[in-house]
This record gives structure tokens, C-alpha cells and sequence, in this order.
């Protein structure tokens, strides 16, 4: 039998969890689930330790203090891996990602190793965004297809199913990345790894209630990483580019006449 986590980091989610808990636990009822509580000053996690104790299929990790969208599911990658799952899923608690349409996902993992929920995908559905949101994504996967080279449509998507082996083949104690560029790096990391990524689409909904984790600094921190990752990843091509070349001059000119 495959052992499926879904891994949901939280920080001020106490209205919304439980809601996403039950759709969840319906939608796939024999996945268990691992909450990632960054101290959340509202009581999640404190209300997430009630739900786990009512559901032994759902499971608490508390940290301190809020370090990050990315240190957060790193510590929840950690944890699904020291337990011997075999696939490991990230879902938001706020409700934008729809347990219903995790099986979709899931399905789609005998043919790849990170199968993303996506949204800018024909059949994707984005319900109730801001026009200046819509564009801010669809910007920043058109940006990091130019600099990156990562064929994907939506590599921030983060509604996604890892296979355990591909997160275990990675370093993940190097991974810095703390806010949404986090997801750029973790598919650029499977991708050049010569791993699989598909995608499937979703239906995005706005959250309903709480308030949007997205900021300036945030934004910064992806435009800037990425600028840097682009930049190195066109040097090493333009060198591997340079010695091939070379090399072919070298053959050929040690041929005879």
C-alpha cells in the first residue's frame, strides 16, 4: 500500500482549518495528514493538537516562530521522510486548494515524481482573483521559463505530490528559498535531477477567510533569486557551450590533412 502525507503549514489558519481538515479527510480518507504550525498567535495549533487527538490520521509539528512558507515544509519533508512515506503532498489550509481535487493529482504519479496542481494549464480554473494577482503569477512562470529553463506553466503552484525518493535524493538542508520561490526551487531541483514533472489542472479558489500571506518582501525575495539562479544557469551553459567547442577544435585539429 503507497503511505500518503499531506503536509499543511499554518500560521493564524484557526477559522479555516478545520473546514479544510474535513473536506480533506473525505476527499482522500486514507492519507494521513501533518500540520506545520509556525507559533500562530490565533490558537492553530493548539487547535490542530484537539483535532490529532480525535484523529489519530492527523499529526501536529509545532515550531517557535513563523520562518518561512519553504522552512516550514522542509521540516515537514523531514518528518514524512524519517516515517517512511511514500508520497508526500503540500496543500494550503486556507481553502484555495481543493482537497477534492488532490486524487486528481495522485493519479497522475505512476507516470511522474512531483505532480503540480496547476492553474495557467488548459482546464485550469482560477476563481475570484484580483486581476493584479492573476497577472503577478502569470508573469513570474512566464520570467522563470526565460531564465530558468523550467518548462512548466504554473512552478509556483502549490497545490502538489512529491514521490518520497526524489525529495530523498535531495539536499534539503540547502534549501534557503523561505517564501513562494520556494516552489521554483523545489521543481527546478527535481527537473535538473532527472526527475518527472507533470501537470495537472486545478480549480483555484481565493481564500475565503484570513488574510493573504503574500508581500513585498516576498515578492523581492523570488524576483531576486531567481534573477541570480537564471544568471548562473546561462554562464554554465554558455561554458559547457565554450569547452564542447573547444574540444571539437582540438579533435579536429589533430586530424591529419
Amino acid at each position: 500500500m503507497t503511505r500518503t502525507v499531506v503536509i499543511i503549514p499554518t500560521f493564524n489558519e484557526r477559522d479555516a482549518l478545520p473546514v479544510t481538515l474535513g473536506r480533506l479527510r473525505t476527499a482522500v480518507p486514507d492519507a494521513d495528514v501533518l500540520v506545520v504550525d509556525d507559533g500562530s498567535p490565533d490558537g492553530t495549533g493548539e487547535l490542530a493538537d484537539r483535532i490529532a487527538a480525535d484523529d489519530g490520521a492527523v499529526h501536529v509539528l509545532h515550531r517557535a516562530e513563523k520562518l518561512g512558507l519553504g522552512q516550514a515544509y522542509v521540516a515537514g519533508f523531514a518528518w514524512a521522510l524519517e516515517r517512511g512515506y511514500d508520497v508526500v503532498v503540500e496543500m494550503d489550509a486556507d481553502g484555495s486548494h481543493r482537497p477534492e481535487d488532490l486524487p486528481r493529482l495522485l493519479a497522475a504519479l505512476p507516470d511522474a515524481d512531483l505532480v503540480l496542481g496547476a492553474r495557467w494549464v488548459p482546464g485550469g480554473v482560477v476563481v475570484n482573483w484580483p486581476r493584479r494577482r492573476e497577472v503577478l503569477s502569470r508573469g513570474a512562470n512566464t520570467y522563470t521559463r526565460v531564465m530558468l529553463g523550467l518548462a512548466l506553466h504554473d512552478s509556483t503552484a502549490g497545490f502538489r505530490a512529491f514521490r518520497a525518493p526524489i525529495l530523498a535524493r535531495m539536499p534539503l538542508d540547502e534549501v534557503a528559498s523561505r517564501g513562494y520561490c520556494f516552489q521554483i526551487d523545489m521543481a527546478w531541483r527535481v527537473q535538473r535531477s532527472g526527475g518527472r514533472v507533470v501537470e495537472v489542472p486545478i480549480t483555484f479558489v481565493e481564500r475565503e477567510q484570513g488574510t493573504s500571506k503574500m508581500s513585498r518582501d516576498i515578492v523581492v525575495e523570488a524576483l531576486t533569486r531567481i534573477t541570480l539562479w537564471g544568471v548562473a544557469h546561462r554562464a554554465h551553459q554558455v561554458s559547457a557551450g565554450l569547452r564542447r567547442a573547444a574540444g571539437l577544435f582540438r579533435r579536429s585539429a589533430g586530424r591529419p590533412a
